[in-house]
């Protein structure tokens, strides 16, 4: 009762269901047009013979099974190299409904061995995208923070501010600590906040003021926040006439405004004061809050994908990574598969850059400590860095960075503007101190490689070459299915080296590159390096989240700091510019976005 055809695609076969069918399965890789059913003498179960053919298909293993409870008809496709040496299939199938199996049915059904499409990202919005929903998580965490202190009127509040995908507040509770439970009695109290309809209103008082009222409640957290504002006057926000918290804004109207059906509390977590471990150790409640409650069931649905995609899961599935703790936290292990993916995406890596004018530089992982005050990261990045160590009487310190490494490469002779712009690569491993509390699998880590690359042109040059980088970075991350992007450009902060001049023309020339590109961006006054502006680019990934990767950052600092110079046309020495860029940010991070 079972009819077989082959479309001339080789792409799409029919088949029609019989009563008598229990078994069809294809083992024959390849096949042109000659395809018959017979029984299987080993099995008794019925096969699809076919003939080889060099110019057919190829295709993996096929399988129909009928059964009273249910029926699947598979089809596997052939595996791409990544997938293979990470031991992953890909599986298309198609599941007859149960009245196709009837006795009397014949019904023809049509499948193709395409996979399915990849479910598409989840769209969720964000703090950047929607002021809205800014305002409804920070009132989320003001009227939590009132809950909480309703049922634990001991509870001193700190700080409350929200974040990517909700909020938090951090207490000093240490007489009645919190339990997981407590989350459901402080839900229910933020319910009958929000069921008030309180008034939010906004207040502005003196500094005087402010301490005095700080103190006559006995929130001492609140006095050390006072005197870090540094903006007159203060400003307070108001819940009703009962509860009350510095804040500058902005939240909802009122408590009423926030959504029904789309506020949770999520987990309990320690967190030192100011985030120094000398300081006291406080509690932080979590929570998250949307517009709706579809948002939130989306949201929810996304952890849930989150989970299942885990890479620290599937690193160890796959036996691609292992973080081993008897050598220390943060520190990757690469497994012999995952370092076969790694050793492919590296070598792509390094021969589109070949193609696109680089020249690839190894540098050492230490140097003398000189350098690092040279560069200017003993200053102003010595919290991120690991102590030094002595050799022979002299400091030396493990690299955190590669950058300083290129500028001495540049050093090392005198260029002529004939020889720019000059563009160097290299996959530079670099180490960095981070709190054992903020590791996290690969990505968060100790010792990382950035897919590094310095530029060093003329103030001519720099629209064109960031243009040819914007197009790198599209090329090789859409190699890699990351074709969705969201674009920041990044201004000159308060505090910068520079002349203004070279900062109009450095601005100029990542605004002028990407509108060349059709990129649109979003502006970032202010939030520039000290050292120059920059463009980062955010990717998302299979379930909508969005990671921060490649960056182009333009640096008047270190060629200030080391005297880079080159001989321009008339003979005088000038500074070149210097663009810092990176495609993946760091191998470990990209890899565990790639898994996911």
């Amino acid at each position: 009762g079972v009819t077989l055809s082959r479309h001339a695609s080789g792409h799409v076969m029919q088949h029609t269901i019989g009563a008598s069918v229990r078994q069809i399965s294809r083992q024959s890789p390849l096949y042109s047009g000659g395809l018959r059913l017979g029984k299987s003498a080993k099995t008794s179960s019925w096969q699809l013979q076919a003939q080889s053919s060099s110019t057919s298909p190829c295709f993996g293993p096929a399988s129909f099974s009928d059964s009273s409870s249910c029926a699947k008809l598979q089809l596997q496709q052939p595996r791409s190299a990544l997938e293979r040496v990470m031991g992953i299939g890909r599986r298309g199938a198609y599941v007859p409904r149960k009245e196709d199996l009837t006795n009397s049915a014949r019904t023809t059904r049509v499948f193709s061995t395409q996979t399915k499409e990849e479910a598409k990202p989840i769209e969720l919005p964000t703090n950047d995208n929607n002021p809205n929903l800014l305002r409804v998580r920070h009132t989320s965490a003001h009227v939590m923070a009132m809950a909480v202190q309703r049922l634990f009127p001991k509870a001193q509040v700190t700080i409350g501010p929200w974040i990517d995908n909700g909020f938090y507040y951090d207490f000093y509770n240490p007489e009645t600590p919190f339990q997981e439970e407590d989350l459901k009695k402080i839900k229910k109290e933020m319910e009958r906040i929000i069921k008030a309809n309180l008034p939010l209103r906004r207040e502005e008082v003196t500094r005087e003021e402010a301490r005095k009222r700080i103190e006559a409640i006995n929130e001492p957290y609140k006095l050390e926040i006072l005197d870090s504002i540094k903006e007159e006057p203060i400003t307070i926000y108001h819940i009703g006439e009962e509860w009350w918290d510095l804040c500058a804004g902005p939240h909802v109207e009122s408590t009423g405004k926030l959504p029904k059906g789309a506020i949770e509390l999520e987990s309990i977590a320690g967190a030192y004061w100011r985030g120094d471990e000398k300081r006291e150790m406080l509690q932080r409640i979590y929570g998250t809050a949307w517009e709706s409650k579809d948002q939130l069931k989306a949201y929810k649905d996304m952890l849930k994908e989150a989970k299942r995609r885990d890479h620290r899961v599937l690193g160890s599935k796959l036996d691609l990574f292992s973080i081993q703790e008897d050598a220390g936290g943060g520190l990757v292990f690469w497994h012999p598969k995952g370092s076969t993916v790694r050793r492919l995406i590296e070598d792509f890596w390094k021969q589109e850059h070949i193609d696109n004018g680089y020249e690839l530089l190894y540098t050492p992982h230490l140097a003398n400590l000189d350098l690092w005050k040279t560069s200017g990261h003993f200053d102003f990045y010595r919290e991120g860095m690991f102590d030094q160590m002595d050799v022979e009487g002299q400091e030396y310190q493990i690299k955190p960075m590669n950058c300083p490494f290129h500028c001495l490469v540049y050093k090392d002779k005198l260029k002529s503007y004939r020889e720019l712009p000059i563009r160097w690569a290299e996959l530079g491993t670099v180490y960095r101190y981070e709190r054992s509390g903020t590791l996290h699998g690969l990505m968060r880590v100790r010792g990382f490689t950035q897919d590094d690359a310095h530029i060093f042109c003329l103030p001519e040059q720099l629209e064109d070459e960031l243009v040819d980088v914007l197009n790198l970075f599209e090329k090789i991350l859409s190699r890699f299915g990351f074709n969705d992007y969201e674009v920041n450009l990044s201004t000159r902060p308060e505090k910068s080296v520079g002349s203004d001049q070279i900062w109009e023309k450095a601005e100029s020339a990542l605004k002028g590159a990407l509108v060349r590109k059709g990129w649109d961006f979003k502006v970032d006054e202010g939030g520039g390096a000290f050292y120059g502006p920059k463009i980062d680019i955010k990717i998302k990934d299979a379930i909508g989240r969005t990671w921060q990767c490649s960056t182009a950052q333009c640096d008047f600092n270190l060629p200030e700091r080391f005297d880079l110079e080159y001989v321009s046309k008339d003979g005088k020495k000038e500074r070149p510019i210097m663009v810092h860029r990176a495609i993946f940010g760091s191998i470990e991070r990209f890899f565990g976005i790639l898994v996911e």
